[in-house]
């Protein structure tokens, strides 16, 4: 960038203003400055252009010209392109520089033709050819106010194109959320719709999809698999409302045959998720959440890697609840018990990887869970979850037990 002694920083109020609407040379005062080293071409350019009914004002240099610029607002510069010291195009440079919108049209000699079309890559608006006509002027001077004016109306189209697009973001961003919201209330209902239907099971489906976020976020799952997870361990139990009260709720153990009524649930759960989008991704945890590591579980009897890993975690935080809850035909025992049971158990029923998660927890951690379970909200812990924060109401809950 060349500096120029005595270089002075401007705007460009009166160019913009002049550039919101197509200007007319002669129409308005146009404020003209025109720079030239040789006195004669100045007085001949500040005649013609007093003939047009141009305000004009002449420098003999680029520093004579920065300061009237600093100090006197114009509409357009005409300078030569060979001066000594500081040329033309050096000037250009300057006055882009600090004048960014203000008309600059450039004066070349009668065999410089190539040196106009090197100005106006540089940045010049138009170029004349010396020596000069008054029509000449006339006409540079209607084009290069027109182009500033395009130039104008296509900053404006971006400009408001652009706050268009930023108002119409913040707008969807927040539909979008409205709708995961209703989502995400739609799931919570569900799930206690599911439990009531067990009241000695209430609240089950909130605790174990806490219980279930837990071990996964400790397992550094993805913000899209805890949502897919706590949706499907809150729903896990839907199929349920096609069994029969006889059944579900039976005190006593239950009877080769309705083991096998029992048991369809998964799959009559597993039927209603999939077919509606946004439950989708977690209908694998309602088809899956009763399978077993070693394949002794149901439907389809899979085994270790076969499980995907949310019906994995699903597993222990169901037996977790299930162990520490009332049940038609047993008290609730002990987290120290259901801590013990999931140990014992590891390898055959239970991944030994999502074990050693759990084990790795206090056992007031799942406690506490258990206790405030009725006061968390899953919606706030999944909307937190989708926004990576560290701090949420699932986080501390799990804080404050230690």
């Amino acid at each position: 960038m060349i500096r120029i002694p005595g270089e002075f920083v401007g705007t460009d109020s009166r160019a913009e203003r002049r550039a919101e609407k197509p200007h007319s040379v002669g129409s308005h005062s146009t404020h003209l400055l025109v720079v030239d080293d040789e006195p004669a071409t100045r007085n001949v350019m500040n005649a013609m252009l007093a003939g047009l009914g141009i305000y004009c004002k002449t420098a003999a240099s680029a520093r004579e010209a920065l300061a009237v610029l600093q100090n006197e607002p114009m509409d357009a510069v005409i300078a030569d392109f060979d001066m000594p010291g500081v040329t033309g195009l050096e000037l250009l440079a300057e006055v882009r520089r600090l004048h960014p919108h203000l008309v600059f049209v450039m004066a070349t000699g009668f065999d410089d033709v190539r040196l106009g079309v090197e100005a106006m890559r540089n940045g010049a608006d138009d170029y004349l050819i010396k020596p000069v006509q008054m029509e000449a002027i006339t006409t540079s001077l209607e084009r290069a106010f027109h182009k500033k004016y395009l130039e104008r109306e296509v900053r404006n189209y971006r400009q408001n194109l652009e706050k268009m697009v930023g108002e119409r973001t913040v707008l969807l961003e927040d539909a979008l959320s409205h709708v995961e919201q209703t989502y995400t209330d739609t799931v919570d209902a569900l799930g206690a719709a599911i439990d009531l239907r067990d009241e000695q099971t209430a609240g089950h489906s909130r605790r174990v999809s806490l219980y279930s976020l837990k071990l996964l976020r400790a397992m550094n799952g993805s913000s899209q698999q805890m949502k897919s997870l706590a949706i499907g361990a809150s729903l896990h139990d839907i199929g349920k409302l096609g069994t029969p009260d006889a059944i579900l709720l039976k005190p006593g153990p239950l009877t080769i045959e309705e083991r096998r009524v029992m048991q369809r649930h998964v799959q009559i759960g597993y039927d209603l998720v999939k077919r509606i989008p946004f439950l989708s991704e977690a209908a694998e945890i309602v088809l899956m959440h009763h399978e077993r590591c070693d394949g002794s579980g149901y439907p389809q009897g899979l085994k270790g890697h076969e499980i995907p890993l949310s019906a994995k975690i699903f597993a222990v935080a169901d037996s977790v609840d299930a162990i520490t809850s009332d049940r038609p035909y047993r008290s609730a025992q002990s987290f120290e018990h259901a801590r013990h049971e999931i140990e014992r158990q590891t390898g055959r029923l239970f991944d030994p990887d999502v074990t050693r998660v759990f084990l790795n927890f206090p056992t007031e951690a799942w406690q506490s869970i258990h206790e405030q379970a009725a006061t968390i909200q899953l919606g706030a812990v999944l909307a937190d979850i989708a926004i990576e924060r560290s701090a949420n109401p699932l986080e501390t809950a799990h804080d404050r037990a230690g």
